[in-house]
């Protein structure tokens, strides 16, 4: 009897500044997945495992320099290799759809471009670390002042990047482009000042597309 090949997972990541509607979109594209008989793993970063989620309140609480940029870089690349070794490895080996707020495309930006030089010091950390990356990466892009705005009104407990101000958000924003072009063949850029239904759609339809052509 031949055996049955074992199912692909999917890997898809949500990334963009601050208050830019990652969340919404995530839960709203786990609901269309869901619907077409998809098994789906939602989860974030910094987090989505135990000791991830230790580390996630060291480096989002607090005063905005509590922590270096090079210390940062270690911290969330620990988190990452947790998360990556105790849910999102086991979940795609079993044919999952993983939906992560959040990847090392976030590292790359923050403490590799907007908070530092520190580019080449993340891209080696995540070669010899983690050696992963999302197959589908939904960058969504809206203006840094109106996302702040947004993010602000949320009136959490994790706002210390929130607190560098607009400056941060306007490179965040800036480097988050550049990196969709870099790595053009898995990032796909949805215009986040539509409506919230209208963003979901064009989500829907990217990843519906990553499926299909992974079939």
């Amino acid at each position: 009897m031949t055996p049955k090949p074992t199912p692909l997972g999917l890997f898809i990541s949500f990334e963009g500044i601050d208050g830019s509607g990652k969340s919404t979109q995530v839960a709203r594209l786990a609901d269309h997945l869901r619907a077409r008989g998809h098994d789906v793993v939602l989860t974030r970063e910094p987090g989505g495992s135990e000791g991830a989620e230790e580390i996630r309140a060291l480096v989002l609480q607090g005063d905005p320099d509590r922590w270096s940029a090079e210390t940062e870089t270690l911290l969330f690349t620990a988190a990452r290799r947790d998360h990556l070794e105790r849910l999102i490895t086991p979940a795609l080996a079993q044919g999952k759809i993983v939906i992560c707020d959040r990847f090392a495309d976030s590292t790359r930006m923050y403490q590799g471009l907007s908070r530092g030089d520190l580019r080449a010091t993340v891209d080696q950390l995540h070669e010899l670390m983690i050696g992963v990356e999302p197959d589908l990466t939904i960058l969504i892009d809206m203006d840094p002042t109106e996302g702040l705005k947004r993010a602000k009104g949320r009136q959490g407990h994790e706002e210390r990047f929130e607190d560098f101000g607009t400056s941060l958000q306007e490179a965040m924003r800036a480097g988050f482009l550049k990196l969709s072009e870099e790595f053009s063949d898995r990032f796909r850029v949805i215009d986040g000042s539509q409506s919230i239904d209208q963003v979901a759609q064009d989500i829907a339809v990217a990843t519906d597309l990553a499926l299909e052509q992974r079939r």
